[in-house]
């Protein structure tokens, strides 16, 4: 991750207009982008599915502790978003996967938390 601190601020409210046809895609369509260790942290960047109105998703886990550091969507509801970070902050990964699977969003199949979920997992 070329950003060594992801901060809420890095949220962006453009492109996050609700449209009530779901979007093309399958809710695993994820990608990680790029997934780095530096100092203990390790920096994961990825895109979650097309589905979902965020289109990227940076995560800071602690590697010794497997707690979230830090995490940040760009795009998709910012106040939502920003809340959704601050609250896994300092929780086990396991957690924050278990809490986060399978929340709908609409229609869609999948929403920004379950694809959080789904790229935490992967990461195992």
């Amino acid at each position: 991750m070329a950003t060594a601190t992801l901060a809420p601020a890095a949220l962006s409210a453009a492109g996050s207009e609700f449209s009530p046809q779901a979007p093309q895609g399958n809710v695993n369509d994820y990608k990680i982008i790029s997934d780095t260790v530096k100092n203990g942290i390790r920096y994961v960047s990825a895109t979650p599915s097309a589905k979902v109105c965020s289109k990227q998703i940076d995560i800071e886990i602690d590697v010794k502790t497997q707690t979230i550091r830090n995490c940040a969507f760009t795009r998709g509801c910012p106040g939502n978003a920003i809340g959704l970070c601050n609250m896994i902050k300092g929780q086990k990964v396991s957690t924050v996967i278990e809490k986060l699977s399978n929340v709908p969003c609409a229609s869609r199949g999948t929403s920004c938390p379950d694809q959080l979920a789904k790229i935490l997992k992967s990461l195992k």
